[in-house]
Parts: C-alpha cells; sequence; structure tokens
C-alpha cells in the first residue's frame, strides 16, 4: 500500500512539473506574440517605440520586479504584462509593479510610466476592470492583437 502511495505522488509531481512546463511556454507564446504586436498597436495610439524589452528582472535596494516586456521611447515607457488567462489579481499585481518602477529602474525616473495587460484569453470584466484603472487591453480578436481600449482613452501615468 505504501508503495502506491509513493507511485502515485511521484507521479502527480511528474505531471505537475510537465504542467508547470507547458504552462511557462504559453506564456513565452503569448510574449513572443505581443512582442511585435505592441510595437505597432502603440505606434497607432501615438506612442512612437524605438526599442522593445523582454523579460526585465532587476533587484534594487532590497526590491526586485519582474516585467515581461518594455516598450519603450525617449519620454515614455509602457510596461506590459502577459497572461494567457488574465485575471483581476494579475491586474492588481501589475499595477504593484508599475507603482514601484521608477525605484527600480531610475533610468525610467523622468520618463511617463504606463501599463498594458495583455492574454490569450481576457474575461470581459477583467478587460473592463483594466481599462478602468487606466491600463491598455491587448487581446486577441480573431487571428491578429488589438488594443481593446475604447477612445477617448486617458492612460494612468505612474
Amino acid at each position: 500500500m505504501l508503495r502506491n502511495y509513493k507511485e502515485t505522488d511521484l507521479a502527480i509531481k511528474v505531471v505537475s512539473t510537465n504542467l508547470s512546463k507547458l504552462g511557462n511556454r504559453l506564456i513565452d507564446f503569448v510574449e513572443e506574440a505581443v512582442r511585435p504586436a505592441a510595437v505597432r498597436l502603440f505606434r497607432e495610439c501615438g506612442i512612437d517605440v524605438h526599442e522593445v524589452q523582454q523579460n526585465i528582472i532587476v533587484t534594487r535596494g532590497g526590491e526586485s520586479l519582474e516585467l515581461d516586456l518594455l516598450v519603450v521611447n525617449d519620454k515614455d515607457v509602457v510596461a506590459i504584462e502577459c497572461k494567457s488567462n488574465l485575471s483581476v489579481d494579475d491586474v492588481n499585481e501589475h499595477e504593484a509593479r508599475l507603482a514601484k518602477m521608477k525605484r527600480v529602474l531610475p533610468r525610467y525616473k523622468d520618463s511617463r510610466i504606463l501599463g498594458a495587460v495583455a492574454g490569450m484569453v481576457i474575461p470581459e470584466h477583467v478587460a473592463l476592470y483594466a481599462i478602468r484603472r487606466g491600463l491598455y487591453v491587448i487581446g486577441q480578436n480573431g487571428d491578429h492583437l488589438e488594443l481593446r481600449n475604447q477612445q477617448p482613452f486617458r492612460a494612468k501615468e505612474w
């Protein structure tokens, strides 16, 4: 009987590890789809894009920050959080990241910090919540990505 429990426990660990790897690959897929679309989408909004940075990890002064994508020009920085299935908690967590960006990334202290969330699946109530919070929302529409923000939209600045 004990052997069966150990075998079951091992099988659960293997399945859990494989699901985690699949989830990471799905996030990588979302980031790879959003990266080129972000350039087009933000240029259409009047935010020129000079560079796109991916997978930023910074630790400074006891604080750490992980960002999926940064869209940058000389005066604007748009931090984009990518998820396979966006939730209200994801939006709240991204706002907390945005609030500490100028402290942890002081090279952007004089920049206008904006936020965006992107996902393969974005429930309507989550999209509306993010928009009300001042974030750009990037979601799928058929075979392409689009901004879900209706005009006029004024993004929150951090």
